[in-house]
């Protein structure tokens, strides 16, 4: 296996810049190069620059460094990885090709100017053994290997990225019939491991795998809607997640990519797919074609098939008429099968109800279904050798929640084929011989290979531990409707929590303290993760509401103590406890990672105390710890406790949510020792591996006494500065009490500084001010517009 220390981007437009973003993410140094400009602008005239000046011959590239900095999302898990990329050019600093391992082309997607580039500019300077690709989305690249001497050919291959690259998980490895069997394996564990991405082997067909089944599903409903008198706002209610796809549905998704990027896909597939059964599907309408002209080319242009439109103090959403070329407010359309759908939460039995209804909604779900995996079927071996590489790439590079052949499955294959036969559509013959295409026997997984016709184990990689199929096999030890207690091997539990968003509740805590225990009784340490959505939203304030709105303040108290007590069970068990999360981690979420032994949380974790959005404070034990964190920081470095009680206060009062996983090193909610895992798949395997090394030498501690206060001084500094942002209209007065409160805990209440206090001590004045917001109308209007509309009050 080879190793990639350095890697450089060939082009920085928005792919290449954010391609390099995503390798600084990783860890790796990069040469970002582009094209000389050939003329001065403006601005570089007026600073007497000249052609030859190295600024202005950097000038496109450093340009779109800049833009990183300005895209939503964040391309970058933190400004500072910015400095990992190297800015250049590509007639002074080709040469650089000759320090770096990898070397990825993401010029402008056109087959002559990719080989004059790779002859004139990139051959010349490779380093010997160098892996050389391409990012093109669809050109072949058999063609483009033509040009290269025999020496690189077998080093050369197609990465496909999906944009942007950072969130998108797919990458499509495409080898040329040259390409080292050596280079794809190094390519597949490097992409895997290091970038995060899951890897599907395309073949040298136009747009691969995802882009030909994603692009033909979404013209296929464009012309359904078409057939079906429909308008662009009713397919993308059924389209999305009723049908197991995303939220963005066809419409929205289009516009997210570029109605131009899409027809560009489109006329692609038209133009190469001659021998395609349903070439015409890629033909481009007339009326698409009209809208490009227009300018109107989705969410880069601030319209597409949707529009915002400010006005009445509010965003109004308008959807474009395809008949009328004009826009049409939206009426949120609703559908007898929409609804039924929407209090589902399993995505199968979601889509196995919209299918067994009878409405329009239920008739264009089917026909777009129907079709798009018939098409689906018969490309295989054409677009790759089986059902599990064209599954993950529609999971991962469009982010449907269930694979088109796992749909099969949930219809039921003969169920299937029966209606489809019903409605006088040619059904494939092999397609009528198969059962399944996945089943689980004896402990092991198969997925149905069409070429064979026979069913083959799915190949299980030792570093991702699946907890489906670890319940198959036996190994939950125990379970209740909120959580799940699973022997991972080697002495390692892991503690999985299932409600409604993994919301927390008295029996997921309940679940924690008893997971503990097994682990101390029977292991050697407890992983706490679970392979959901996300990772924990927090408590539910839904009961939380209800309690308050009945004046059940003891029973709020007693609630409140056992949240605390299964805190700090995680804190001070006798075993290391690992946290894992991943995606939304929030309130009691985050409160149980900060008292795990170590977080290995995985590179996208949104983490944050977020309990002042509902008028409270975090009382799980996380005010504690921050005021803990920052008394022990201050004694261990010998500095002043203000900056730190400072710092930590800021992440409470102003609700700060980490960006990524690394930016919760910035915040102190990660600290020397825990680590970051970029691919989710091994999320679980890393924590259990933290696990078996923290055990090796675990030495549990006791609950903290003998702790100098910050005291009372220090909470009036903090609270002198929220004055001051309350005069100049920043906080509410509210917010300004409940910020107060916060300093307080945080401070050790109302003591002198140097009062010994205790760990137990700063968790009742925390649970105190709990209670004292609880009693608060302004707190229960918080919790209360949170639950109806999805976002904060400012009360």
């Amino acid at each position: 296996m080879r190793q990639i220390n350095k890697v450089a981007v060939l082009g920085s437009g928005v792919m290449g810049a954010t391609i390099a973003a995503h390798l600084a993410n990783a860890g790796v140094s990069v040469v970002l190069l582009d094209i000389v400009p050939n003329k001065l602008t403006e601005k570089e005239e007026k600073n007497g620059l000249g052609l030859n000046d190295k600024a202005v011959r950097n000038r496109i590239v450093v340009n779109g460094l800049q833009g990183l900095k300005k895209m939503k999302p964040d391309p970058l898990f933190s400004k500072d990885y910015l400095l990992r990329i190297e800015p250049g050019n590509f007639e002074d600093d080709i040469q650089k090709l000759k320090e770096c391992d990898w070397v990825v082309e993401v010029v402008i997607e056109n087959m002559d100017i990719k080989k004059k580039l790779f002859t004139e500019k990139v051959v010349p300077n490779l380093k010997k053994g160098a892996i050389l690709s391409t990012n093109t989305s669809g050109l072949s690249v058999n063609e483009l290997a033509k040009v290269l001497p025999d020496d690189v050919k077998k080093n050369f291959l197609v990465t496909h990225f999906f944009n942007p690259p950072r969130y998108m998980r797919l990458m499509e490895l495409v080898p040329c019939k040259y390409t080292d069997k050596n280079v794809m394996d190094t390519m597949s564990v490097f992409t895997t491991v290091r970038l995060g991405k899951g890897v599907v082997y395309a073949k040298d067909t136009p747009n691969f795998v995802a882009n030909r089944i994603g692009v033909y599903s979404i013209f296929k409903a464009i012309y359904t809607m078409i057939d079906m008198d429909m308008t662009v706002e009713e397919v993308d209610a059924v389209a999305g997640e009723p049908t197991g796809k995303p939220k963005s549905a066809a419409f929205r998704t289009t516009d997210l990519v570029g109605i131009d990027t899409m027809v560009h896909v489109g006329n692609n597939s038209y133009e190469y797919l001659k021998e395609d059964e349903e070439r015409d599907i890629f033909k481009v309408p007339e009326f698409i074609n009209n809208m490009i002209k227009k300018g109107i080319l989705g969410n880069k242009t601030k319209k597409g098939f949707y529009k915002k439109v400010k006005e009445d103090g509010g965003t109004t959403i308008y959807h474009y008429d395809y008949k009328t070329g004009e826009y049409k407010k939206n009426e949120k359309p609703k559908f007898a099968s929409i609804q039924a759908v929407k209090q589902i939460d399993d995505p199968k039995l979601k889509l196995k109800t919209l299918l067994g209804s009878d409405d329009k909604a239920s008739k264009f779900a089917w026909i777009n279904m129907r079709d798009t995996l018939l098409y689906t079927f018969r490309r295989i071996p054409e677009i790759a050798d089986d059902i599990l590489n064209v599954d993950n790439a529609m999971k991962w590079g469009f982010n449907w929640e269930i694979g088109p052949f796992e749909m099969f499955d949930i219809m039921g294959v003969k169920k299937f084929v029966k209606r489809v036969e019903k409605d006088g559509v040619e059904v494939p013959e092999k397609l009528k011989k198969i059962e399944s295409f996945y089943k689980y026997e004896d402990g092991e997984s198969y997925y149905y290979d069409i070429l064979t016709e026979t069913y083959k184990p799915v190949p299980m990689d030792k570093s991702n531990i699946n907890l489906n199929i670890l319940k198959k096999k036996g190994k939950e030890v125990e379970k209740n409707s909120s959580a799940s207690i699973l022997d991972l091997g080697d002495g390692v539990f892991c503690l999985e929590f299932h409600t409604k968003m993994n919301a927390i509740g008295a029996s997921v805590q309940s679940s924690i303290r008893k997971a503990i225990k097994r682990a101390e009784n029977e292991g050697v340490g407890l992983v706490i993760a679970n392979q959901s959505k996300q990772f924990s939203v927090g408590a539910n304030i839904m009961l939380l509401a209800a309690g308050i709105a009945e004046g059940e303040f003891d029973e709020i108290n007693l609630s409140v103590k056992d949240f605390q007590k299964t805190s700090m069970a995680i804190k001070y068990s006798q075993v290391p406890v690992v946290a894992a999360p991943f995606n939304l981690t929030l309130g009691g979420g985050c409160e149980f990672c900060l008292h795990a032994d170590a977080i290995n949380a995985h590179a996208e974790t949104y983490m944050g105390l977020v309990e002042m959005g509902v008028g409270l404070l975090p009382a799980g034990g996380g005010t504690k710890e921050m005021g803990l964190r920052a008394i022990k920081g201050a004694e261990l470095l010998g500095t002043d406790v203000s900056s730190l009680i400072f710092k930590n206060f800021e992440n409470i009062a102003m609700a700060k949510v980490s960006f990524s996983a690394d930016m919760l090193f910035e915040l102190g909610y990660m600290r020397r020792g825990d680590s970051v895992t970029m691919n989710i798949d091994n999320l679980i395997y890393d924590s259990k591996q933290k696990v078996l090394a923290l055990a090796s030498n675990y030495r549990p501690s006791k609950p903290a006494i003998n702790l100098k206060a910050p005291g009372k001084s220090v909470a009036a500094s903090v609270k002198s500065q929220l004055w001051n942002m309350n005069q100049g209209k920043y906080i509410t007065d509210y917010e300004m009490y409940m910020a107060g409160l916060v300093a307080d805990v945080m401070t050790g209440g109302d003591v002198n500084a140097g009062t010994l206090i205790t760990e137990e001590y700063l968790l009742d004045i925390e649970r105190e001010a709990f209670l004292k917001l609880c009693g608060e109308k302004k707190t229960l209007e918080r919790i209360q517009h949170m639950l109806k509309k999805g976002r904060p009050l400012r009360n």
